[in-house]
């Protein structure tokens, strides 16, 4: 059959209908008359995929990566950079309204950065083939667990991208070449760390070739024989620190390979200075940064003179940022502490109601539990980061229908360039 595509959903998935029923159709645009090979009907919707495009649409350009299509790593190489933003923010207006039945009195602009070579982190899988007599290192397929056979990739930086045929040879060459599932990536700013998961104790041999392969590329090398605490550098014999920065506010950031940061720095920095903008600190402030991780945004609202108190769960990321402050010397308007904002009623935060301002930067759960403690008497501001529309739409509903809050502002930040992932930014006010 042929439809009309009418939209894009989360998932990258054109939506067009068929007898009033929803038909969600892989590579298929809005405006997109596209046949459709049916290949899963439910009684409200039906998924399919395009067989042919009868009516090509002007936002669809040339993917610049030959494996688009098959590796699951981006979902809209297909469409022209402006189009994407666009879909994206229609995914955060429609959750906002759909959800939470909330609109925000502001649409801020996009917060943009680079379209390719973005991406300072991720996580490589690794096979070895044995019918081929091949290793196979990159991302995995599409809805697969096969991984895709990559001779570059287009959103790792270059240096990093250029390095991935060798890197193949190189898990090939291992005697433990069948027990290598993973190659972990981290670009500092002076560092680049691959991190090698390895199920098996290398051998000397192993060893011997992974320290040539640094020192011709100048890296640094780890070895992971199991959970997080096993990571151990293994080349060179100094030890080495991770960093990233936000240079305009002279702000610089240690981290360890197992702590969360964001993998688009460029963005991220960005992203911090809006949120700084939003906040409107005044030196008299006291901020409550929630879900701090490692001090992301703690440290940039000391640096306005503002006094902070970050609360997160994670021992280790507290220990990290307590000592990013003191790298930073902002010890003296920073106090972090652990706290468990996922539980009923949040006593941890409760504490804090004396607050002026807040900054929420939770996991994709959201934060609901502690949305609902805010009570009718929070503070005046409040920046909600989110990287799940879906539940950001339900904390606005709480915040704007239960609580008093106006929406003043929302937008999108594109983290993820061709990509459907969909991260947002939100201003909240009494």
């Amino acid at each position: 059959m042929e439809v009309l595509i009418e939209s894009v959903d989360h998932e990258a998935r054109g939506v067009g209908r068929n007898d009033n029923k929803v038909v969600f159709v892989e590579n298929a645009l809005p405006q997109e008359i596209v046949g459709v090979d049916i290949r899963r009907r439910k009684p409200s919707y039906e998924t399919g995929v395009s067989t042919y495009i009868k009516s090509v649409s002007a936002s669809r350009i040339k993917p610049r990566c030959v494996n688009f299509g098959v590796c699951g790593g981006c979902s809209f190489q297909h469409i022209d950079a402006r189009t994407q933003l666009a879909i994206k923010q229609r995914v955060l207006e429609d959750a906002l309204e759909r959800i939470g039945s909330v609109r925000p009195e502001q649409i801020l602009s996009p917060i943009c950065g680079p379209q390719f070579n973005y991406r300072s982190r991720a996580r490589l899988s690794s096979r070895y083939v044995i019918k081929k007599e091949k290793a196979l290192v990159g991302f995995r397929e599409k809805g697969k667990s096969y991984v895709v056979d990559m001779a570059s990739c287009e959103v790792l930086p270059d240096h990093i991208s250029r390095l991935l045929p060798e890197l193949k040879l190189l898990v090939q060459s291992f005697s433990i070449r069948e027990r290598v599932p993973q190659i972990e990536v981290a670009c500092g700013n002076d560092v680049n760390v691959l991190a090698f998961r390895m199920l098996e104790d290398p051998s000397l041999e192993d060893l011997r070739l992974l320290e040539q392969f640094a020192a011709k590329h100048d890296l640094v090398i780890f070895m992971q024989r199991g959970g997080p605490a096993t990571l151990t550098q293994i080349y060179p014999d100094e030890p080495v620190a991770l960093t990233y920065s936000i240079t305009d506010m002279n702000l610089t950031y240690e981290f360890g390979l197992s702590e969360f940061t964001q993998v688009n720095t460029d963005v991220n920095s960005v992203l911090v200075r809006r949120a700084m903008s939003m906040l409107d600190l005044k030196p008299t402030d006291r901020v409550a940064d929630l879900f701090c991780g490692l001090g992301n945004f703690s440290l940039a609202i000391a640096r306005s003179g503002a006094q902070v108190i970050g609360l997160e769960a994670n021992q280790e990321l507290i220990d990290r940022a307590i000592d990013n402050a003191a790298r930073n010397e902002l010890s003296d308007l920073c106090d972090f502490k652990v706290a468990n904002l996922f539980t009923d009623g949040c006593p941890d935060y409760r504490s804090l109601q004396s607050m002026d301002k807040l900054l929420i930067d939770p996991p994709r759960d959201g934060a609901a539990e502690l949305i609902k403690g805010v009570g009718s008497d929070g503070p005046k501001k409040i920046v909600y980061v989110s990287c799940n529309p879906a539940t950001l739409a339900r904390d606005a509903g709480t915040l704007v229908h239960e609580h008093g809050y106006r929406l003043l502002s929302a937008g999108i930040v594109n983290m993820f360039p061709n990509t459907s992932h969909v991260e947002s930014i939100a201003l909240f006010g009494r």
